[in-house]
């Protein structure tokens, strides 16, 4: 008999005691700032080079800060290589933190992309995040495709813009299969990926909710933990572990 598959839906709230606020909780960049949602927003980036300037310093100050993983990425990876369950993450992060964390790549579906490469959206060549910050650094506010002048932006998938089609169908895979769903510092507001908890719920898996602010799915949760991320992810994924005593 194989191991049982546990899925994880991570966003921004597992994130933020590496110092990365999330975007709609009470101390959220969008809830303190709305505008800045703009700089997420792919029709305002193409269309206006002052939003571009200002969304390329948000992430250089990120990326500067050089956020590391807590906590709740470090038991997820632990969990995996420990070996009693099949895992996967499904993160709407593109942070990079679960693969930082130790958790193979191959095991993280980034529904959103990834904020450590850079993407021509011309020409769809792609280059170093780091090459793109120090061009930047020196004195490139809106540093151009070097292969053919086009706007360049961040490999993630900005609102506005449609997710890898490839990456969703798996993830939609994973979530019908799965025995457990935990949902990990998410609203669960924004779809599709807010859906995967409805193909989870729908194939019968346990589902668990680990978030700060109520979700429109907290009534057909199994488990609603309210709280801290950091204390309590470890100790739920704890329990997933065969007990050494016997």
């Amino acid at each position: 008999m194989g191991r049982p598959l546990v899925a994880i839906l991570t966003g921004a709230g597992i994130s933020t005691d590496s110092g990365i606020p999330d975007f709609r909780g009470p101390r959220g960049v969008w809830t303190l700032h709305p505008e800045h949602e703009k700089l997420s927003t792919i029709g305002y980036y193409m269309t206006d080079p002052e939003v571009r300037r200002r969304s390329w310093q948000m992430r250089r100050e990120t990326y500067a800060a050089d956020p590391q993983p807590n906590a709740a990425h470090r038991a997820i990876a632990e969990l995996d290589a420990a070996g009693p369950v099949a895992l996967r993450v499904i993160t709407q992060n593109t942070d990079g933190l679960h693969q930082r964390a130790g958790l193979p790549a191959r095991k993280v579906l980034e529904l959103h992309g990834t904020s450590r490469s850079v993407v021509c959206t011309a020409c769809g060549a792609r280059s170093s995040i780091a090459d793109a910050f120090a061009r930047i650094g020196a004195g490139e506010p809106d540093p151009p495709c070097l292969a053919c002048g086009g706007i360049l932006k961040t490999a993630t998938v900005m609102f506005g813009e449609n997710l890898d089609p490839a990456v969703l169908s798996e993830a939609a895979s994973i979530a019908r299969a799965c025995t457990v769903f935990f949902a990990v510092g998410t609203s669960l507001q924004v779809y599709p990926a807010a859906g995967l908890v409805d193909l989870a719920a729908d194939g019968g898996a346990r589902l668990v909710i680990v978030n700060a602010e109520p979700t429109p799915y907290d009534a057909v949760a199994d488990e609603v933990v309210r709280e801290p991320i950091g204390a309590a992810l470890p100790r739920l994924l704890r329990e997933l572990r065969p007990d050494p005593g016997g």
